[in-house]
């Protein structure tokens, strides 16, 4: 019989399930023995070395060699689990487990794993802890956990979930005080899904404004509480004085930060005068961020799991403490700031012909908003420093031209609540000169910065966004043909031939249309150690310098700035000596680098979500009336609209536009009426009927005007009528009346 040491040796080292038939197949035993195995194995249970049962063991605090797994946290984009279901009493915490996925898995096109995902993996125990290779992803219990109680005739409580894409509730068991019509936070109250869920937290009113940022924190697993340590960490950090003896000073300078009038933090700041040669000397001084964040410090950590910070319309995730975020790190006007300093040389034809950084130390003369400075410009009241800014963006904006990058308009919805944080208007923000100045010479800094570090064969996390693949540009000209205008692909793609394609089309709808379709021909930009230029600003070397309080990015090239150039700050009491990279980062940031680019993506659709909801809200007390709205997207089971100067995609579901049958046609995406030849295409204009709007879910759903179709109350939806064969390959598009539609957005670029 084998000893209790030698089955626990057996259990660890086992690459397979072990049961106690695998167990009695290791040691050769038969018969009588085996009697004797299960007797053992029963001891050693009660004993408290083993767990599992007959068919699988594992050793007791460890983990099944196969078993379901939750993600707790993503540090580095590397994901981190727990067991789904662990047993063993509280004083014994659940081991953490790093999932290792494939290259086969990085590569593919499948979503990351996120916060609160749920894995099938096999498991192993190695010197350097637990590791977890995942077999396959699992559905989620409940959605995000978070949804609406509803309570049923019978008294028994319902989570009705509160994303679109989920359609079923969850049984609560356990209410835990909640009432019908709260927005509450779940978790399962059982290993098997019909145990249902129990109420862990009552968040309140579903529709109060503040809930609808709430459920994009869940659903997404944004970090939103910072650890003490950290908070302590930035407390200290706050507290050390600044010194101009190792910084330049830049105080007599009348350098303005121009920003939102919601602005919650100020990032950066600008100044220029003439240099009398026809140019401009400028100035981009930027927070001071990697002063006051040292690599592998607390704050840095969380840091570094959040990636950016994120924005909605009634709050900041913040990725640093509000103490450093919205105070001391803030470029506020009177205050003496710490601050790295972009000094720019722009040449009479706007071209930035030098530039040097160096640690600063500025006293912004005025925090002024985008429309306050266009304003005092517009009326020839504007300060000389002010004048002096357009000036010199007049320079930078000819060699933009010159460049000619892609410009496309993107609009982009604008939530404003008043002090109770009610809605009060959904706009389009406007686009304004001063929006541009800022832009322009953020840009200037960003590339700067990028050369500066090339200069030195220094690390960079380059901002890359890689020209259109073949692929979606074959799809482009396929499309473009069914207009009567062609994209040939024998030569080099630029920005600037897709700006000639959209200035030549004359038509305001059709060129609404193509504008869509270049959109949609795009790759997504993404942070990388490797430089493959930035296709759209049609730049050869760019990276994010100028925002380090609220993203990552930007404060990995400060520190590379701080290695490269030597500047590094004495060390300060309080805080680690080094501000430049840290080892890892410096060895491989192609780590670090993907792992921001995923948080950032995760930021614009939690961001995306919750506009949606707010617009959902905004239009509820609206069903019924009928908007203006342009078609934005066209499939097989209907097409999307959005609501002009307010935004919100919706659905008109094929099968309300009444009797007659319509034909998809792919190439040309749209949808053509067999009888009446009527065409639906993105960019369209027309009228249409509000039929619903869900705040909780943020979906709309449009029908035509009275004279067309209707969209079916759910439980009422006649059978669908059969599809006619079609000799010339067209598909007739006709299904069920009022069957729930998929919800596309239209995502917006920060």
């Amino acid at each position: 019989m084998p000893s209790r040491a030698q089955i626990l040796e057996f259990l660890q080292t086992s690459d397979q399930i072990a049961g106690k038939r695998e167990i009695a197949k290791a040691f050769g035993l038969k018969g009588q023995e085996k009697i004797a195995l299960k007797a053992l194995l029963k001891d050693m249970a009660e004993e408290g070395l083993i767990d599992g049962k007959k068919t699988a063991y594992h050793r007791m605090g460890g983990v099944p060699k196969v078993t379901v797994l939750r993600v707790l946290e993503i540090d580095d984009g590397e994901p981190y689990a727990i067991p789904d279901a662990w047993s063993p009493d509280d004083a014994t915490p659940p081991p953490r487990l790093r999932i290792v996925e494939g290259k086969k898995a990085r590569n593919s096109k499948q979503p990351a794993l996120k916060v609160g995902d749920r894995v099938l993996a096999r498991t192993e125990e190695s010197g350097r802890g637990w590791l977890a290779y995942p077999m396959k992803k699992l559905p989620a219990r409940t959605e995000g956990l978070m949804g609406v109680v509803e309570i049923d005739a019978s008294g028994k409580g319902w989570l009705a979930p509160v994303d679109k894409r989920v359609r079923s509730s969850s049984p609560i068991a356990d209410l835990g005080g909640a009432e019908a019509g709260q927005l509450v936070v779940a978790e399962p109250a059982g290993k098997s899904p019909r145990s249902g869920v129990k109420v862990t937290e009552v968040i309140g009113d579903p529709l109060e404004p503040r809930s609808f940022s709430l459920i994009a924190i869940a659903k997404h697993g944004i970090p939103h509480v910072f650890p003490e340590a950290a908070l302590e960490e930035a407390q200290r950090a706050a507290r050390i004085p600044l010194s101009h003896e190792h910084r330049e000073d830049l105080r007599d300078l009348p350098i303005v930060a121009i920003d939102p009038a919601d602005a919650r933090d100020h990032d950066d700041a600008i100044w220029a005068e003439p240099d009398g040669e026809g140019g401009y000397r400028a100035l981009v001084a930027i927070a001071d961020v990697s002063f006051y964040v040292r690599p592998t410090s607390e704050v840095d950590r969380e840091a570094r799991k959040r990636g950016n910070s994120v924005y909605f319309p009634d709050r900041v995730v913040p990725m640093l403490p509000e103490v450093l975020s919205a105070d001391v790190c803030s470029l506020k006007e009177g205050e003496d700031r710490a601050a790295m300093a972009c000094h720019l040389r722009i040449s009479p034809d706007g071209k930035v012909t030098k530039w040097r950084f160096t640690r600063a130390l500025v006293r912004i003369a005025h925090n002024i908003a985008y429309e306050d400075a266009q304003a005092a410009i517009d009326e020839e009241r504007a300060p000389e420093h002010l004048q002096h800014l357009w000036g010199a963006w007049k320079l930078l904006a000819a060699a933009r031209a010159a460049r000619d990058p892609l410009e496309l308009e993107l609009p982009e919805r604008q939530v404003r609540l008043d002090a109770e944080g009610r809605i009060t208007e959904i706009a389009v923000r406007e686009r304004l000169d001063a929006h541009r100045v800022v832009e322009d010479f953020m840009i200037a800094a960003n590339v700067a910065a990028a050369k500066a570090l090339e200069a030195r064969t220094a690390p960079v996390v380059y901002r890359v966004h890689e020209a259109p693949g073949r692929e979606k540009l074959v799809a482009l000209r396929d499309y473009m043909k069914t207009f009567g205008h062609s994209l040939a692909l024998g030569q080099v793609i630029t920005p600037g031939l897709f700006n000639r394609m959209i200035k030549d089309i004359v038509d305001e709808s059709e060129k609404a249309q193509v504008m869509e379709a270049v959109l949609r021909s795009q790759t997504q930009a993404y942070y990388g150690p490797e430089n493959a230029g930035h296709f759209g600003l049609a730049l050869g070397s760019y990276a994010h310098f100028t925002s380090p309080i609220r993203r990552y990015s930007d404060l990995l090239v400060h520190r590379a700035l701080v290695d490269a150039y030597k500047l590094e700050q004495p060390e300060p009491k309080g805080l680690p000596a080094h501000s430049g990279l840290s080892d890892r980062d410096r060895d491989d940031l192609s780590k670090i680098s993907e792992a921001i680019s995923k948080t950032e993506r995760r930021a614009m659709e939690a961001e995306r979500d919750t506009i949606d909801r707010y617009v959902a809200a905004w239009l509820a007390s609206r069903v019924g009336e009928v908007f203006e709205t342009r078609i934005t997207g066209v499939q097989s089971f209907g097409f999307f609209a959005t609501i002009l100067g307010v935004g919100g995609d919706g659905l008109v579901p094929v099968s309300t536009l009444g009797r007659e049958h319509f034909r998809w046609e792919e190439a040309a995406q749209r949808l053509v009426g067999d009888d009446s030849g009527t065409t639906y295409a993105p960019g369209d204009r027309l009228e249409l009927r509000l039929a619903e709007a869900n705040p909780l879910t943020g979906a709309l759903k449009f029908e035509l005007p009275e004279g067309g179709g209707r969209i079916e109350p759910r439980g009422n939806r006649p059978d669908s009528r059969r599809k006619r064969p079609r000799p010339d390959g067209g598909k007739h598009m006709q299904g069920k009346r009022g069957r729930p539609g998929n919800i596309r957005h239209q995502g917006r670029k920060r």
